[in-house]
């Protein structure tokens, strides 16, 4: 008589080896945290600077390109492994779960005590913590009219911007530079708990996002959470953009499980943090109304939503007289564009074409985005008004999604913005998978090569950017053509089949 299966022994056949995957991102991590000791973003003021070790790393020839190396072959370990543990736990079964749990805190524990890399953003943060400590407005004063600016880590693009962050974020710098006297290091860190806050609240609530639609927990936190470029940006980089997220898909969760109230309140704390998440608040309040809402009960709920939200916005903006001057940053967007956006890169091949028949081409370069950007808010707009109720927080993520990726300037951490909502609501195994796949690893392949820091006076025998690019796409290379197992996601009709029908069993 043959016995039947133990839970454990099933649960072992749904996710074949999961820990192999978990394992080798977590060497990717520890790789990324090596490298960045040699050329990720260190403040001129931190003691970090002196170090021996650090020295020689960041200063001579072998120390740098070791370092490269290390940063850019860690971040695509990191990629592979995140692709592995999506093959691995393709039936999503039971525990399924626990394990992308475990890979995402795996993979973020090097990385939170990395130095920043990808972005220097985080030392603005304390910069602009300075600003409200000596009683300076950072809605109109620039970072610049601090003493000692530069030697905390800030760009220098930084040096005369206003700040474009809500109250919230503001008084949470401000806490920072109170504990730390704006010391870089630890002021990094604790910018890094504040991001992990954000992880963790999308940790916990896309799964329960994804289950109120009938997707796979599980898969849904695997698309969002444990990709790399998520992990490099909220945890390595730091970014702010980690608590706004987690704090929009809190409130989304709580307005569609009929607590609008506090799906309002959790929204605007994520406005308070950047204003960007406002495209959200309409969706809001529409989860709020309910799927049966008449247009009455639906213009009813937009107006309390809004009259809520701005109170709030209000009372945060009270101390320290900030008010709502984060509102510019919703009027008086950033110039300029980046290439490889679509409105930036067809506006350069139009203002090309322009130019070469004797037209202005840079009238029709700039015509052309300020189209799509107006396009973008009238998709947002339809998107608000029509479809259906029982797909508003789809309809929320490709709102979202419209307005950044019709927008001239798409930063790589940007599609982290709406990713959570697509995914909690069902990206699909064919196309939809495979894009995201590309987007993925594409930013993830870009920043590694863009944003190295290296000293004008160190001698290369190869310049970093050219062994980064080399060491970034030797390993593209690999997994799309002579890894057995990556190449399939891609290429392999049959695996996409077999996903399909995974996925389909899960639901």
């Amino acid at each position: 008589m043959t016995a039947l299966p133990s839970a454990r022994q099933e649960r072992a056949a749904a996710e074949p080896r999961a820990w192999i995957a978990v394992l080798e991102g977590f060497l990717g991590s520890v790789l990324i945290l090596v490298g960045s000791v040699g050329v990720g973003w260190i403040a001129n003021g931190s003691p970090m600077i002196r170090n021996s070790l650090v020295i020689a790393m960041r200063t001579e020839g072998f120390g740098v390109m070791s370092s490269t190396v290390l940063l850019v072959l860690g971040a695509m370990v990191l990629l592979r492994s995140w692709l592995r543990l999506g093959q691995r736990l393709a039936s999503w079964g039971p525990g399924a779960l626990k394990a992308v749990v475990w890979a995402v805190v795996a993979w973020s524990a090097p990385l939170l005590i990395a130095v920043p890399i990808f972005s220097r953003d985080v030392y603005a943060y304390t910069g602009q913590g300075r600003l409200m400590a000596e009683g300076l407005d950072p809605y109109s004063d620039g970072i610049s009219s601090l003493s000692n600016w530069f030697m905390l880590g800030t760009d220098p693009s930084w040096a005369e911007n206003r700040t474009p962050y809500g109250p919230v974020f503001l008084w949470l710098s401000r806490g920072v530079v109170a504990i730390t006297g704006a010391q870089p290091d630890i002021s990094v860190l604790l910018f890094r708990v504040i991001a992990g806050l954000g992880v963790l609240l999308c940790v916990m609530y896309v799964p329960k996002l994804a289950a109120l639609h009938g997707v796979n927990g599980a898969r849904a936190l695997w698309i969002a959470v444990a990709n790399p470029l998520f992990l490099i940006s909220f945890v390595a980089s730091s970014h702010n953009d980690a608590l706004m997220v987690g704090l929009a898909v809190a409130g989304i969760y709580f307005a569609a499980t009929h607590r609008g109230l506090l799906g309002v309140v959790l929204v605007t704390a994520s406005i308070a943090v950047k204003p960007i998440t406002i495209v959200l608040l309409p969706f809001v309040g529409l989860l709020w109304a309910g799927q049966a809402a008449g247009w009455g009960r639906r213009f009813l709920f937009w107006a309390a939503t809004g009259l809520l939200s701005l109170a709030l916005l209000v009372l945060m903006g009270l101390p320290g007289n900030l008010g709502l001057g984060w509102t510019w940053a919703l009027t008086d967007t950033t110039p300029g564009y980046t290439g490889y956006s679509p409105s930036g890169f067809g506006g350069q091949m139009l203002e090309a074409l322009g130019n070469a028949v004797g037209l202005n081409g840079t009238s029709i370069g700039n015509g052309f985005r300020s189209l799509l950007t107006i396009t973008s808010m009238c998709l947002a707009a339809w998107l608000v008004l029509f479809g259906d109720p029982k797909q508003v927080v789809r309809r929320a993520g490709l709102a979202f999604a419209a307005v950044v990726l019709l927008a001239p300037i798409i930063q790589p951490w940007y599609i982290l913005w709406f990713l959570p909502l697509l995914a909690a609501t069902g990206i699909r195994n064919n196309w939809q998978i495979k894009v995201c796949y590309v987007v993925v690893a594409f930013f993830v392949v870009f920043g590694a090569q863009d944003q190295l820091f290296v000293w004008n006076f160190v001698s290369l025998r190869v310049g970093s950017d050219t062994l980064a690019s080399a060491v970034a796409w030797g390993a593209v290379i690999y997994l799309l053509v002579l890894d057995i197992h990556t190449r399939k996601l891609l290429f392999s009709r049959e695996a996409t089949l077999d996903a399909r029908a995974a996925a389909h069993a899960t639901r």
